[in-house]
């Protein structure tokens, strides 16, 4: 596990952008895996909807860490899981909780119900995660600041405030393409972006400073929307024989 969060963690630092696109179950891990990234990320949201919850921390905890550990069991690469806001678990619990399910990293976000969480609190929860967990995971503080808004001295203030946490990458995440090279700079250390099926893409978001790039629930949702499509076409014209 600890060799596994080594090597995740310098895919940050080689200079070349970590692209990820996020899975929710053992099968599109392995599909994501042999595609030939070299980390997996999972979606909560997408996990979420495939246990029959929505996103925004319904999830029940067990339930969540199960389905990261399968993700882990399926693959050889290092899987990084989205974990919302840690969904209510003491810090120490939830890394510890984190740890046993073999995953190298986690995305924690600082809101809860569309609701920004105060900057130090989560800074301080973040550091007794990274405490708890050492060198055995790659934190990734996601700010969402852009969610509600475009607050960029926020996001920026909030993205050190986390670094100085110990985390290891901050997500400001839905920053405009405008705005993310000012974040970037303002922050520093490495930056995640959010890409989607439709844009913007990976070759734009590094063009603007980010060195890890996500997908979130956009691909899951573009496969959704793909099968809906499907359906019609395989329903036959009479079902009178």
């Amino acid at each position: 596990m600890a060799s596994q969060a080594q090597s995740f963690r310098a895919m940050h630092h080689g200079g070349t952008p970590l692209v990820l696109p996020n899975a929710w179950d053992p099968v599109t891990a392995r599909i994501v895996a042999e595609a030939g990234f070299p980390a997996v990320a999972t979606s909560s949201g997408a996990v979420a909807r495939v246990l029959g919850y929505d996103d925004g921390q319904l999830t029940p905890p067990d339930e969540m860490f199960t389905a990261v550990a399968r993700m882990v069991r399926a693959v050889d690469v290092p899987v990084t899981a989205d974990m919302e806001a840690g969904y209510g678990l003491p810090a120490q619990e939830f890394a510890e909780r984190l740890l046993e399910t073999g995953a190298a990293g986690c995305n924690l976000e600082d809101s809860i119900d569309g609701v920004l969480t105060d900057p130090a609190q989560f800074a301080d929860y973040l550091a007794e995660v990274r405490a708890t967990a050492g060198a055995d995971l790659v934190l990734n503080a996601r700010v969402d600041t852009f969610l509600y808004g475009e607050d960029v001295a926020d996001a920026i203030e909030r993205g050190r405030a986390y670094r100085r946490a110990g985390a290891d990458c901050v997500y400001p995440i839905f920053a405009p393409l405008d705005v993310l090279p000012d974040v970037v700079t303002g922050i520093g250390g490495p930056i995640n972006a959010h890409a989607a099926v439709g844009g913007p893409t990976p070759a734009e978001l590094t063009a603007a400073g980010a060195i890890r790039i996500s997908y979130g629930t956009s691909v899951h949702n573009h496969l959704m929307s793909t099968l809906r499509d499907l359906l019609p076409s395989l329903v036959g014209e009479d079902f009178s024989a």
